[in-house]
């Protein structure tokens, strides 16, 4: 991949952290519409960029990050759920949870890239990883099948975190470690950190697997990754109010992961287009998110 590609890639990033920094400023983003206008714009931005990979490599890696950045995307909307979970066991207010999810962003972002990288050199050294992604991609479908997100009442990790470090009471402090009684505690906000950490190391698990079902492409894989990551904190605000009328979507994240693990075991024997798995992720999530309302609109109705 050329360095000029990488370099423009990584000042737009830089750029459009700033932005996003500097969006979140001030009680703006405790808003439906702010956050619903500010989610269209970073998923525009995300898919616009496809435009600059067809020119800047070829039609057919834009096709090939496309499908990549909507498996991304589709596959963020589980750590929302869980996200939500972890804010409400440590009862963290939203000015508190902003900053989280922005440490949150930054360290996905880092992990995400030597999840890649990594990834991508086992890959070329060793055939048979294919069949361990795969492997890992199933068994995420089969948990994702089974558990509904939106159901989740209390984060196991937080209260497992909450048990073994001395935290604080105060929900409300903005520090990350306080002192009381003579005595350094770590602070929920600081718990809720190093949750989402945490958290997004078992996402990394199956959403770098599932990229690699698309293209092999590292740099294709990591931009994919870096632009559904971009405008989480407004797509959570969204999210967490829409939460209980999702009933069904993680039958569709499940099919996602469940396709990916079947497209890189096979990957050796079925040659997929690009377009055709972009086709098919979207048909996917779509049926699972209109089923959603459709059956949430004919309950509020009476219908059913």
């Amino acid at each position: 991949m050329p360095q000029w590609i990488w370099v423009s890639f990584g000042t737009t990033l830089l750029l459009l952290l700033a932005l996003d920094l500097f969006s979140h400023r001030g009680g703006r983003e405790t808003t439906r519409g702010w956050a619903v206008t500010w989610s269209v714009i970073w998923i525009g931005v995300g898919l616009a960029f496809t435009v600059f990979v067809w020119l800047a490599i070829g039609a057919h890696e834009a096709n090939e990050y496309l499908a990549a950045y909507l498996i991304e995307k589709s596959l963020s909307l589980d750590n929302m759920f869980v996200f939500l979970v972890i804010f409400n066991t440590l009862d963290i207010p939203k000015e508190n949870q902003r900053t989280a999810l922005t440490w949150g962003i930054f360290g996905a972002l880092v992990l995400r890239a030597l999840f890649i990288f990594a990834g991508s050199a086992a890959l070329e050294r060793w055939d048979w990883v294919n069949y361990v992604f795969g492997s890992i991609l199933m068994a995420a479908a089969i948990q994702t099948l089974r558990e509904d997100p939106s159901q989740r009442k209390e984060s196991r990790l937080v209260l497992w975190l909450s048990e073994r470090l001395p935290v604080s009471r105060d929900v409300h402090s903005r520090h990350l470690v306080v002192e009381t009684d003579g005595i350094r505690q770590a602070t929920p906000l600081l718990v809720s950190i190093i949750g989402l950490e945490m958290i997004d190391v078992l996402f990394a698990v199956d959403s770098v697997p599932a990229a690699f079902a698309v293209t092999r492409n590292e740099f294709l894989i990591y931009s994919s990754n870096a632009f559904a990551i971009l405008g989480l904190r407004s797509l959570y605000i969204v999210i967490a109010q829409l939460i209980s009328g999702l009933r069904f979507l993680h039958y569709g994240l499940a099919a996602i992961l469940a396709f990916a693990a079947l497209k890189i075991t096979l990957s050796e024997w079925m040659h997929m287009h690009p377009l055709l798995s972009v086709a098919i992720i979207i048909v996917i999530v779509g049926s699972s998110v209109l089923a959603s309302l459709l059956l949430k609109t004919d309950e509020g109705t009476g219908s059913l």
